[in-house]
């Protein structure tokens, strides 16, 4: 083999293997860019074709000059293409055992066709003479290379893969490079003695434009198809990527809940299978926000982390998940009883009890774990909740504890479920309802105001106290809209009592959910100029533990309060920790001693003293004192001889309408004979008609 005939070989063996690998894009269907591909494809295969039979000629020993025709040239170079796309068309897609066939005729014919016509566009004197045995052999060895070599590339698994395409490509160039050969020597060109020069390119630009042209394409196309390849595996790997992240806890390495939930599909099937039993403990951290708090977050990670690996040393191979925050989901795949459970959840006590040395702070932290049973303790839809249930009383009863589920344990959640589904309805009906407990002026016994208290007459389970649906308002964040409906229903009360000729000053408590809504003002404003109310006539209670958890919020919204013209008292005080230094901050006008204090004031030293200090704390600071709780003489004497300034308690009026508490100041109709402070009835006159 001479190395022209070498060159040529490996120019076609280049084009075939560009062409495929730009046709393994290839689908059933044309469509889009699949279309582009395709002619990419054909593009490569043709020009190799064509530029093989430039080369041929060039090396075939001719001893007159070749030339070739401007027009007839190119034509049988763009007709290769044609042919080679419709071949690859019916060839090259994943289908029918017989689009193979017909796609390797469509080949053979083109290899065979634009050989014949590209020696004859030559115009050689005196004229071809076909020695008949060329095409006919040319024709069949092009077909059987090119069914072999599209069948193999046809399966879409084989030709994903560059070994195959190798191989195809080979039997391809082969199904080329013979029939060109047979064709070229059956033209019999050596007993031609010229041909026509004028007007014609001449041979060695065109080896030129066929050696070095169809190389720099083929390059060009092969860039363009490793290209994209790198690119799709690039987003193949970053989806990859994506999907493994979505189904892993980022921080801990761990499934998340979304993977655990197929894993734990897949073993409630295997136990129905097999009848095995299964076990699921959901582990939740105690105490966990008390050291992001304090330690910070980045140290609650390293936390996480560390609890994380811990738990995976305890569990079988993929069977531990980070449901979310500080939870934890545990499965027992199999063999699960409620000694193996046990024996599992006191290990894992154990384990997270052991302190860890984080950036040279060490920490520790106790868990609380609930543990349910399959088959026993629910399908697998409830398995999960019935678990956060049991892990919620055993963090009830005080945590770093574990403990069964039990059917009692969910039916309080499913009462609650209800009574929250009712107060929703409540609040949008306009089933609630204010009352007003009267505040005392201790030196004088005259009312001086009232404090609104929620209530709530549900239809069928009566009166329910807000001690029962206020904690569950918050936790389920219904507590803003409670909040705002009250405001709402105090201001227009306010402004029906005036309208009566009673002007009363009402106090009202916020939560600390409500603070935390950035047009709490604007809300509180916006009521009191609908109802045309005078500022001075609304008080906000905050209890000293709402008004220390977040300083700095705290003291802006009191500033903006104040400044909006309403007072401003400290609830419960007492039974928090302040800080004398933000209580100097706070524009706050009154404190209110927690009735735990007064509950004890006739039989306890000690509960008088703090009273006593507590009163006289408050006068130092400028400050009115309010006294909650009273219910004795014996405590009301006390806080006057104290020098409280107000009074609010059982011993004077429990909380009644807001109809009663009008009969009471207009017509003496009330609990016990007291009078009602004159200012309650000053500047104020009925509405006009």
């Amino acid at each position: 083999m001479t190395p022209a005939v070498l060159a040529d070989g490996l120019l076609v063996l280049a084009a075939a293997y560009v062409s495929l690998d730009l046709a393994k894009r290839l689908e059933v269907r044309l469509k889009g860019d699949t279309l582009g591909w395709l002619l990419a494809s054909a593009l490569a295969l043709g020009t190799g074709l064509w530029g093989a039979q430039v080369l041929g000629l060039s090396h075939h020993g001719l001893t007159y000059p070749q030339a070739y025709h401007p027009a007839l040239t190119p034509a049988g170079w763009l007709a290769a293409v044609v042919v080679m796309a419709l071949g690859l068309y019916l060839g090259g897609r994943p289908g029918r055992p017989i689009d193979t066939l017909l796609g390797a005729v469509v080949f053979a014919a083109g290899v065979v066709l634009t050989e014949m016509g590209f020696l004859l566009a030559l115009s050689p004197s005196p004229g071809i003479t076909w020695l008949w045995w060329g095409p006919g052999l040319a024709a069949p060895i092009a077909w059987a290379g090119g069914t072999v070599a599209l069948w193999l590339f046809s399966s879409t698994k084989r030709r994903a893969q560059a070994s195959w395409r190798a191989l195809s490509a080979l039997l391809m160039a082969i199904s080329i490079v013979v029939p060109q050969a047979l064709i070229l020597n059956a033209a019999d060109l050596g007993h031609q003695t010229g041909m026509p020069l004028d007007g014609r390119v001449a041979s060695g630009t065109m080896e030129v434009l066929a050696g070095v042209g169809s190389v720099l394409l083929l390059v060009m196309l092969w860039v363009v198809s490793f290209m994209d390849s790198r690119m799709k595996a690039s987003l193949l790997r970053a989806r990859a990527e994506m999907q493994s992240q979505s189904l892993r806890d980022p921080l801990t390495e761990l499934p998340n809940r979304q993977i655990f939930e197929g894993m734990l599909a897949q073993a409630f099937k295997r136990a129905d299978a097999t009848q095995a039993k299964l076990g699921l403990l959901l582990i939740n951290l105690d105490g966990f926000k008390g050291i992001n708090e304090t330690l910070g977050h980045r140290i609650g990670d390293r936390l996480l982390r560390e609890v994380a690996s811990r738990l995976r040393a305890l569990a079988q191979p993929h069977m531990v998940a980070r449901q979310g925050a500080d939870e934890f989901l545990m499965l027992i795949p199999n063999d699960a009883n409620p000694q193996v459970a046990a024996e599992l959840a006191a290990s894992i006590l154990v384990s997270l009890g052991k302190p860890c040395l984080l950036d040279g702070r060490e920490a520790s932290v106790t868990c609380s774990i609930g543990i349910a049973l399959y088959p026993e303790d629910g399908g697998a839809s409830a398995l999960i909740a019935h678990a956060d249930a049991a892990m919620r009383f055993a963090k009830s009863s005080g945590g770093a504890a574990y403990c069964f589920f039990e059917s009692r344990m969910v039916d309080g959640f499913r009462d609650q479920a209800e009574v929250l589904r009712d107060l929703r309805r409540a609040l949008a009906q306009g089933e609630l309802e204010l009352f007003y407990q009267p505040k005392i002026h201790a030196p004088t016994g005259e009312i001086t105001g009232a404090e609104a208290l929620m209530r709530w007459q549900h239809p069928r389970r009566g009166m329910i106290s807000p001690v029962e649906f206020i904690p569950l308002a918050e936790r389920f964040g219904l507590i803003c809209q409670l909040g705002n409906w009250l405001i709402d229903e105090v201001c227009r009360q306010i402004h029906a009592w005036r309208d009566t000729g009673l002007r009363m000053r009402v106090a009202i408590n916020l939560s600390v959910h409500q603070l935390r809504q950035p047009d709490l003002v604007e809300r509180i404003a916006k009521a009191l100029h609908a109802n045309d109310v005078n500022p001075s006539l609304m008080t906000c209670e905050i209890t000293e533990t709402v008004a220390m958890e977040d300083t700095e919020t705290t003291i802006r919204v009191f500033h903006q309060l104040a400044k909006l013209g309403v007072s401003i008292s400290i609830d419960d005080f007492g039974t928090g920790h302040s800080s004398l230094s933000y209580l100097r901050k706070l524009p706050a006008s009154e404190l209110k001693i927690d009735r735990s204090f007064v509950l004890d004031l006739e039989t306890s030293e000690d509960a008088r003293k703090v009273a006593s200090a507590v009163i006289n704390l408050a006068k130092s600071l400028d400050l009115k004192v309010v006294a909650e709780g009273v219910e004795t003489e014996g405590q009301n004497r006390i806080l006057r001889d104290f020098g409280c300034d107000q009074l609010q308690g059982y011993l004077f009026a429990k909380p009644m309408s807001a109809k009663a508490l009008a009969l009471w100041a207009m017509d003496d109709v009330g609990p016990r004979t007291m009078n009602f402070r004159d200012s309650l009835f000053k500047a104020t006159r009925p509405a006009e008609p």
